[in-house]
């Protein structure tokens, strides 16, 4: 974590450098080879969200496990796990046979990524142009310095990239003078424009590989998620630490604080000391904060119990198998060309005082640790990214290559926060998260950010993956603070996937506008009987809490300043299920991106003239992907009052903040 008190949460720390080789070393100490001492790889250039959906969700599985307690291991405790070490090649894998998940044995017949179309993708082509330049308009005042010297953004949904473009600049910036906050830019022969295959720090995205490595782990015994870390590391313990277990390590809910300045430290033994030193700052479970001590923890187990340091695990068991050539720890003296600079690092914005940071670490702990960390340090680029997020959409397998078990999956992207709401949390990956994912976020979407100015999200519901990298600490960390461009890409990809109706034709919708409100209203109705209905088909997906739709009446008799009312109503999926009683008149959350149908008796006013509107609100910083409402129609059993499909009675609707879209 950053000693930038600015820093949004989630993101990782401040900058780092570390050599150019990649050693494997030949066993895996606490820290001992794992600097780089080596020769160089060549590696060449049901969530309990809105409408609950079928099966076990994510929600009920992550209290489940958690009520299992003791020794767990993820092959035995999750449905269609079986016991024994899981094998690394893909005989013979759970699920991968004649009966398993057709997108698995699609995913087993070698299928990778490629590019394509926006209809290809199944997307929407201005709204995924629209995602592209809002990726660049950040490259202006944002509001007053660049939010980034440079972007690559790349989406896709399925196997197909229908989006990857490259702009401004991986290196610009030469120096930064902190007193006057003025810089010294390249002379334009100089500077490096951004481009597609660009390599970049990922920072924090580092702790999703190290949650993988984990995870493969547990799949063959080795490592269990309720035991202490101690078990792993005896030196772990002190003030509360010996019942930390490696479940609360990835879900970052130790008590640890958030970092510990190892960069003071000169030598590995003086980190050891400093990491052992640390005492909870709560009692372990009893807290979620975002903490790098608990990956760096994380990485001494690994590399305790596999004999190896991180950056061999990360090659031989994640980048080799993928084809993920330009992913590692400490990339050559040979890609700085191809790297994206980072931060001009002087005291007192940064720990070290390093000058123009690049082609090595960023974060002044990784830095210090020799540039391989359980936390930062990796270098990639947006497409290895992509495979890496095709990969765990398709249950751990890519081009015929498995990593993970389809449960193995699972278990990364089950809320195991339950405890701490708006924290939710799979091991290592991030969920459900607007602050960044934007409009993409969704109970099953999972991803992560890192300080540098990377973010990856996917989203299982949509199939679809999103990944932005920019060099946002470039010249300076200070230039930028929160994640205003992920979300503005996030919301306008979201966009790009289409919401159909069953006939195909457009239906109102409220948009995705931050602050958003709109009306729909219809006109002055009388119901004869207490047998009156509304009924209408409507979709939506908004902030839990923050945004959503209802419905309300007014007395017509009392004059256009009547006061409006809630009207109570029921939804249940148009493919079936329990109605959702919603007595307050207003609907908010998910719905699981399935149209229902609402209904609300207005027994009330039988007899007498009354107004209905259906109303859209969006209160917050963000948004979802917004509310669709259809064939709105009010009837009786002998007659229909109104149907919204007779153009007559469509003329009367009243919309305000809503418009006709067809998709």
């Amino acid at each position: 974590m950053s000693q930038d008190t600015g820093a949004v949460r989630g993101e990782d720390g401040r900058g780092g450098g570390g050599g150019a080789g990649r050693g494997h070393g030949s066993s895996g100490g606490e820290w001992s080879g794992s600097s780089g001492n080596g020769a160089a790889h060549g590696h060449g250039s049901g969530d309990g969200h809105g409408a609950g959906s079928g099966g076990l969700s994510r929600r009920r599985l992550g209290a489940r496990l958690l009520a299992l307690g003791g020794v767990l291991l993820v092959h035995a405790a999750l449905p269609g796990g079986t016991a024994g070490a899981a094998g690394r090649g893909t005989a013979g894998a759970p699920g991968t046979g004649p009966g398993g998940n057709p997108v698995e044995r699609r995913a087993l017949q070698g299928l990778r990524l490629r590019y394509g179309s926006a209809r290809q993708a199944g997307l929407l082509e201005r709204h995924l142009e629209a995602t592209a330049d809002e990726a660049r308009r950040f490259l202006g005042p944002s509001p007053e310095h660049p939010y980034y010297a440079g972007a690559v953004v790349l989406a896709g949904r399925g196997r197909t990239v229908a989006l990857h473009r490259a702009m401004g600049y991986a290196v610009r910036y030469a120096e930064y003078d902190g007193r006057t906050d003025r810089v010294r830019e390249f002379p334009t022969a100089e500077r490096i424009e951004m481009a597609e295959d660009t390599v970049f720090d990922l920072a924090s995205l580092t702790k999703l590989f190290t949650s993988v490595l984990a995870v493969q782990q547990m799949e063959r015994g080795r490592l269990e998620l309720e035991a202490p870390a101690a078990r792993y590391l005896p030196g772990f313990t002190g003030g509360g630490k010996e019942v930390i277990t490696v479940r609360q390590l990835l879900t970052h809910t130790s008590g640890l604080r958030s970092w510990a300045p190892f960069y003071q430290e000169a030598t590995r033994e003086g980190q050891l000391r400093l990491l052992w030193s640390v005492r909870p700052q709560e009692t372990p479970g009893s807290v979620y904060r975002y903490s790098d001590l608990n990956l760096i923890t994380l990485q001494l187990i690994l590399e305790r119990i596999t004999g190896r340091t991180l950056d061999a695990l990360l090659h031989d068991e994640i980048t080799a198998p993928l084809g993920m050539h330009r992913t590692r720890f400490n990339p050559p003296l040979s890609w700085r060309r191809v790297t994206a600079a980072t931060e001009i690092q002087r005291p007192p914005w940064s720990g070290l005082d390093r000058g123009l940071v690049w082609g090595e670490v960023h974060d002044e702990n990784a830095h210090a640790l020799g540039g391989v960390a359980g936390h930062a340090g990796v270098f990639g680029t947006a497409w290895d990214l992509a495979v890496l997020a095709r990969t765990l959409l398709d249950g751990g397998v890519y081009a015929g290559k498995r990593i993970l078990r389809p449960a193995s999956v699972e278990l990364l992207f089950t809320d195991f926060n339950t405890a701490f709401p708006g924290d939710d949390h799979g091991l290592g990956f991030e969920l459900y998260q607007h602050w960044y994912m934007g409009a993409m976020a969704t109970p099953h979407s999972a991803g992560h950010t890192g300080f540098t100015g990377t973010s990856l999200v996917l989203d299982p519901s949509t199939d679809s993956f999103l990944v932005l990298l920019g060099n946002s600490v470039h010249p300076v960390r200070t230039w930028r603070a929160g994640s205003a461009p992920r979300v503005a890409v996030g919301n306008h990809f979201a966009r790009a996937v289409p919401v159909r109706t069953r006939h195909g034709g457009p239906a109102w919708f409220s948009g995705i506008t931050p602050g958003g409100s709109g009306t729909l209203t219809l006109p002055p109705l009388t119901p004869a009987t207490a047998e009156a209905k509304l009924r209408c088909a409507v979709w939506w997906d908004a902030v839990p809490g923050a945004g959503g739709f209802s419905l309300e009446a007014a007395d017509a008799d009392a004059g256009p300043d009547a006061p409006w009312r809630p009207v109570p109503f029921s939804t249940v999926r148009t493919t079936g299920g329990t109605p959702e009683q919603w007595p307050r008149g207003t609907a908010t959350g998910w719905s699981g991106r399935i149209w229902h149908r609402l209904e609300a008796p207005l027994t009330e006013w039988a007899g007498r003239e009354v107004r209905l509107r259906l109303r859209h609100e969006a209160t917050g910083r963000y948004v979802g992907r917004g509310v669709y409402v259809d064939v709105i129609r009010v009837s009786e059993r002998t007659r229909l009052l109104f149907a919204e499909d007779r153009p007559s009675d469509a003329s009367r609707l009243d919309a305000r903040g809503w418009t006709r879209s067809a998709d």
